[in-house]
């Protein structure tokens, strides 16, 4: 049979940036070669074994589930959810480049899911309990319809999220994620909150609050496929996003979660147990239709929060402030700069309670530490 033989960025063979290696910048001198069939199979050149072929899959983005589960689809993504925790436990969806393009103004009109049979969140869970309705699948993402940007503030697409991290780094990582979705055609992504019984709750309906958020993202387009996982604490953090990167295999070790259980085998293992960190474009740039909408409306809180920005003596702001950014006008400036200079921050930010280290070893493991760091890593990982 007739084969084409490409050089391919290596998704398989790099584990992390190498050192003098730039983030951010695909690298160009880990090369492998493989074999493309006609019929869309492939292999490596120095294998006898062909793979599975790469092409469209039905509900690729969709984990493993179980008989008595009950998958919710809306217009735009689908979600499980969870009725002890009243949140959805995951919510998937794929993310295409002419999604991205179009921008529906966001309608901030939350409201219960009427398709969850044993009710979901409302206003009163929220208000007065200091935490966010941060959204799971982001609002942005949903630009492209007028329908999907209405229930995506349904709150079986909410959970209780510290307003540093919704409006700090979490709400970067979707920027991020978005990007890649428009520089890679498309892009299926789940994500949620790692959900257990030994959470804290808030309001009438004990909606839980989780201490640690998830995202996994799948290419799944020729000539390169890779995927990559994100697990972060649901803190305020100013650590680049590579910090929280992993492999899916240590978010499902975390999670439960069987992700993308609709790939060929051979391929799910092998993309699973992967972390290619200079594999992705980690610069972003936003396009007027991408802008959240947040910022072309003037959106607000709805609650004031204590400001996030430091004084010069090193201290936290004591003003209190509406601005989504989570920072009064005195520290605005500090909004955009947080994400390029890590700060240590205060010995009240520490877990009061160690947990296993969220870091993967470069043989793409998790790391079988504790850690009492607020962002889920020992020191070797970035631990604060």
């Amino acid at each position: 049979m007739r084969t084409l033989t490409l050089i391919l960025l290596s998704l398989f063979a790099i584990q992390n940036i190498c050192p003098g290696q730039e983030a951010g910048k695909p690298r160009k001198d880990k090369k492998v070669v493989i074999q493309l069939y006609d019929d869309g199979t492939w292999q490596y050149a120095d294998t006898s074994s062909r793979t599975e072929a790469i092409g469209p899959v039905k509900g690729l983005e969709i984990p493993k589930t179980r008989p008595e589960d009950e998958v919710i689809s809306h217009t735009a993504y689908s979600f499980l959810f969870n009725d002890q925790h009243k949140q959805a436990r995951w919510i998937a969806y794929e993310l295409t480049k002419e999604e991205t393009a179009k921008s529906v103004e966001r309608t901030d009109k939350f409201k219960p899911d009427p398709d969850v049979k044993g009710g979901t969140a409302t206003d009163k869970d929220y208000e007065g309990s200091g935490y966010d309705r941060g959204h799971l699948a982001p609002a942005a993402d949903m630009g492209w319809s007028p329908a999907a940007m209405a229930e995506s503030f349904y709150y079986s697409n909410m959970s209780p999220q510290v307003p540093a991290f919704n409006r700090g780094i979490w709400k970067k990582l979707e920027e991020l994620v978005r990007n890649w979705a428009g520089e890679y055609e498309a892009i299926y992504i789940v994500t949620g909150p790692v959900l257990n019984p030994r959470l804290q709750s808030i309001g009438p309906n004990k909606v839980s609050v989780p201490d640690y958020y998830y995202k996994v993202i799948l290419d799944y387009r020729e000539p390169g496929i890779g995927g990559i996982g994100f697990i972060l604490p649901n803190s305020g953090s100013s650590l680049p996003l590579q910090s929280f990167a992993v492999t899916i295999d240590s978010v499902e070790k975390f999670t439960g979660i069987n992700f993308y259980p609709a790939l060929p085998d051979k391929q799910e293992k092998q993309i699973e147990k992967t972390l290619c960190i200079d594999c992705w474009n980690w610069k972003y740039t936003r396009t007027v239709n991408q802008k959240d909408a947040r910022e072309k409306t003037g959106y607000r809180a709805s609650a004031s929060v204590q400001c996030s920005g430091k004084t010069k003596a090193g201290d936290q702001c004591k003003n209190n402030t509406l601005n989504v950014s989570g920072y009064c006008y005195l520290h605005e400036s500090q909004a955009n700069n947080n994400t390029n200079t890590p700060s240590e921050p205060s010995v009240t930010e520490r877990r009061s309670v160690s947990v296993q280290c969220s870091g993967t070893t470069q043989a793409g493991n998790r790391c079988k530490r504790n850690t009492l760091s607020a962002n889920g890593r020992c020191f070797q990982h970035g631990g604060n």
